[in-house]
């Protein structure tokens, strides 16, 4: 008898309480798009003033094409 509750036990945990695994899969994609942030701000932090030159000179370029 103690077998056959092992058994029912195990098989329990198996295939019925492993189902539910949706709690994990958010807190895997939190966990990504929080990596994602984080190197974004540490591009920006990294390479702000250049982002800005190039954006500054793109920006007159297009407004005022050929005047320095």
């Amino acid at each position: 008898m103690e077998k056959l509750n092992m058994l029912v036990t195990y098989l329990h945990a198996r295939y019925f309480a492993a189902a539910d695994d949706r709690g994990a899969t958010v807190v895997e994609y939190s966990l990504l798009a929080a990596i994602v942030v984080g190197v974004c701000i540490a591009a920006f932090s990294a390479f702000g003033g250049q982002i800005a030159s190039v954006l500054t000179t793109l920006t007159r370029e297009i407004s005022f094409p050929g005047v320095s």
